[in-house]
This record gives C-alpha cells, structure tokens and sequence, in this order.
C-alpha cells in the first residue's frame, strides 16, 4: 500500500513539473512585449531558440538555415572555399586603404585603427539622439576628410561596410543599450519586428521566431538569432554582396509592403533590435547565402 502511495504521489509529483515546465516555456508572440527591457528581451530569445533547438550551439545560428540540413551544410563549406563575396571585401580593403586628400586613410577615424570596432555597431549616440550604423559612420568619416558621402545602397559604400565589419571577424557580436533614448530605440525596433504589415500581413517575427527553422516552399526559414553576424553577405540570388537593411527592403517587398529607404529611422532601430538580439554570436563576414 505505501508502495502504491509513493507511486501515486511521484506520479503527481512529476504531473506538476511537467505542468510548471510547459508554463515557463516562452511563446514567441510574447518576446514582442515592449515592457521587459532589452536584457530580459534577449534572455527570453536565446531560451526560446535553446528550447525550440535544444541541440544547436550559439554560434550555430551564424549558419542561418545551413544548420538545419547536413546537405545544405556542406554546400555551404563548399561555396565558403570560394566565396564570391571575397572581391567585394578586396575592393573594400583598396578603399579602406586609400587615401584621403589629407593624407589620412579611413582607418585615422576609428579606434584601434578599426579592428573590432564593427562588433559594437549598431549603437545609440545620445548627442545625436539616434542609432549610428556602419554605414553612417563611414560616411560621417568621409565627411570629417573632407569627402561626400558615398550613396547608401551603393557598391563603393557595401565593399567598404564589407570590409570595416571583416576587422571584426571571429568576435562575439558585443552590442550596447544603456540610458533612456537607447532602450526607445530599441524598444521601437522590436515593435517594428512584431509589426504585421503588407498584404500578406506577416510581421518580421511571423517567420523569423515562430516558423524559423521550417520549410517555405523550398527554402528553410532562418531564426532571428545569427541573422546579423554574416552581414554584409553575398547572396547567390543577388549575385552580389549587401547589407542587412537591403534585406529588409527586400522582405517588405514579399509581404507586399512598401520598403522604406535605406538608413531610415525605421531600418536602423530594427538593425539596433535585431543586433542586439545576437549578442555572442560571432561575427563572420562576408558571409554566402542561396
């Protein structure tokens, strides 16, 4: 009889944990909540990917859909061995060394002559009261020598975002949100990635973190986590190497939305929200995609 006891109160036991266990686990329309703080946000994310994938490492997520098949995988080796997107980087590499008609290079307007800077990009710049992208502060770096700035979109300014992020290749993603105006923009970059929008009213989150890792038609849905650490990336589809906020545009324009202009308020807050989201995963650039 206390044998059959203790079998009924473990088998009660074991009932509430498993009850407890499904509580704690996190639905993905709740890491939408703009009332947590980015801490708790990218906490709750990296428990979400860990429970929806309990085998894949961090740094896994860098592969992006990859990880997901062995096949995939190993075309991916095979088009890393030549990557396409290495002469965008060697075009990058000639600009970030020229010289300017003062004699400084572009390197004289980051720390550390910019090696691993990039890992730290996007940030917030309270004097300014908005999110500063690489690509902005290339620009901002031209401006500073005496230079136009080069057009956002264009091959010049992608080879030279390509190669400044490559100074910080092999480093965890190390991006900060601290004080007032920052948390506001991150916050408003996470709602952007929850918005549905379009005709086809899908928000960023509807594949990225609820289908991430499934089949749509013949393609598998990437997570969120380890979006950002191949970019600039070059795409077989595009032929061509660029950037994580030309891959907005091109996602608003498949939801039927209409995309708004590169470096936007919009863009750069969801690049600050989506950076930050992959905190600790390593940066690899440029990276290769279908």
């Amino acid at each position: 009889m206390n044998h059959r006891n203790n079998l009924i109160v473990l088998v009660c036991a074991l009932g509430i944990f498993a009850t407890i266990q499904e509580a704690q686990a996190i639905d993905w329309w709740q890491l939408g909540n703009t009332k947590v703080g980015p801490k708790q946000t990218l906490q709750e994310f990296h428990q979400y990917f860990q429970e929806k994938f309990p085998k894949m490492t961090l740094q896994q997520y860098a592969l992006g859909s990859y990880a997901f098949s062995k096949p995939l995988y190993q075309q991916y080796q095979q088009a890393m061995e030549f990557n396409p997107g290495d002469l965008t980087l060697s075009q990058g590499k000639k600009l970030w060394e020229s010289k300017f008609p003062n004699g400084k290079t572009y390197a004289s307007c980051f720390a550390q002559g910019g090696k691993g800077v990039a890992a730290h990009y996007p940030y917030y710049d309270p004097k300014t009261h908005q999110v500063i992208t690489a690509a902005m502060a290339l620009n901002a770096c031209r401006v500073a020598n005496g230079e136009k700035p080069l057009r956002y979109g264009g091959s010049q300014l992608i080879a030279l975002e390509t190669y400044f992020v490559s100074l910080s290749n092999g480093m965890p993603t190390d991006v900060s949100v601290s004080g007032p105006g920052a948390v506001r923009a991150f916050e408003a970059g996470k709602a952007y990635y929850f918005m549905h929008r379009g005709q086809l009213n899908f928000s960023c989150a509807s594949c990225h973190v609820a289908y991430a890792g499934k089949y749509l038609r013949a393609q598998i849905i990437s997570p969120l986590l380890g979006q950002t650490a191949h970019y600039p990336t070059y795409r077989a589809a595009w032929g061509a190497v660029n950037t994580l906020q030309k891959r907005f545009v091109g996602c608003d324009k498949k939801v039927g939305a209409a995309p708004e202009k590169l470096q936007s308020q919009d863009y750069r807050d969801l690049d600050y929200f989506m950076t930050y989201i992959n905190n600790g995963v390593k940066i690899e650039v440029p990276g290769y995609r279908p």
